[in-house]
């Protein structure tokens, strides 16, 4: 038996909401026990405007979750502004922030298993103060650990992890270094033994230019950069192989020979898993002191309040963090 999970509110303008709800109403003898944390009061109105039966359970302690779930959706009461979906508002950014913040608490102090994160919205964030590129570098805050946490996209067929992520193409080509693939490939390599239970985690590494550079005459990245770290790696003993051609590396026969892709930047990652599983991709961050993903999707502002918001992300969201707390219960 694992605690329930923290989900967060996510932007009250969003999805959030709506989608914790049918999470719940529609998959919750198949789910762990989960909580959000949130105002009652805004998703009991959310659920009456969608005509939705809903039972909210406000709740004072995770603890009395267990009790509640099958019966009714637990919400941590989490004071909110209610809000208009769909319509952003400079009011409800700390509540946001608070409810990230109380879920990581929860979760470090063993009242809860794990952090399942609901989309945020950034500028809204940013319009009160919040200084962070995301939610994954404020939950490295959080921890107090000064190397950045690594984001992992996970489905059934794929896991990727892109090497440099939201900047321009030709930053990440600036900002890709020997040390930072060491370092990278080793905490998900770490990760995946503490966190997924793989013994010894297959690593595939991604070229950057056209055929993997094709010995120097598409580009030299590959054996000045990627190579030397790839070497770097075996001589850690980590299972790894590479530079691999990016556009031969993602069919279903090479799939089955590696658990992880690493990808030199964010295209190369998200565009196969994307097509791959656009709905039930998982967002997994590695490297931190506790469980957390998300689903790998925006706040869908344009669709909020209309109950046609998938959850199904969310829902693998809820059930690989269940997962990855009780592999990391059964290992401890």
């Amino acid at each position: 038996m694992i605690k329930p999970l923290a989900v967060t509110m996510g932007e009250p303008a969003g999805i959030g909401g709506e989608i914790a709800m049918k999470a719940w109403r529609d998959h919750r003898s198949d789910l762990p026990a989960f909580f959000l944390i949130d105002s009652p009061e805004r998703l009991s109105l959310l659920a009456s405007s969608l005509k939705w039966t809903v039972p909210i359970c406000p709740i004072s302690d995770p603890t009395e979750v267990g009790d509640v779930f099958q019966d009714a959706l637990p919400v941590l009461d989490h004071p909110v502004t209610v809000g208009t979906p769909g319509v952003l508002s400079k009011y409800t950014g700390k509540s946001v922030i608070c409810s990230i913040e109380r879920a990581v608490e929860l979760t470090r102090s063993e009242q809860a298993s794990g952090v399942v994160t609901n989309p945020i919205h950034k500028h809204a964030l940013h319009e009160c103060g919040f200084s962070f590129p995301g939610h994954t570098e404020f939950l490295a805050e959080l921890a107090g650990i000064a190397t950045p946490p690594i984001m992992m996209l996970a489905c059934d067929e794929l896991n990727v992890v892109p090497l440099t992520v939201h900047v321009s193409l030709k930053d990440a080509i600036v900002q890709l270094s020997e040390d930072l693939i060491v370092e990278k490939c080793i905490i998900t390599n770490n990760a995946l033994k503490e966190r997924a239970g793989i013994e010894k985690p297959r690593l595939a590494i991604s070229g950057l230019n056209p055929h993997a550079g094709e010995n120097g005459d598409m580009g030299r990245e590959e054996i000045e950069i990627i190579t030397p770290a790839i070497n770097r790696l075996k001589d850690l003993g980590l299972d790894v192989v590479g530079p691999l051609p990016p556009d031969t590396m993602f069919h279903k026969a090479a799939r089955d020979q590696y658990d992880v892709a690493m990808c030199m930047y964010h295209d190369q990652a998200l565009i196969p898993i994307k097509t791959l599983a656009f709905d039930l991709g998982v967002n997994v961050t590695l490297g931190l002191p506790f469980i957390r993903t998300s689903p790998d999707h925006g706040t869908a502002l344009n669709i909020a309040g209309t109950g046609t918001a998938s959850e199904t992300s969310l829902v693998a969201a809820i059930k690989m963090a269940a997962q990855m707390a009780q592999k990391q219960q059964s290992i401890s």
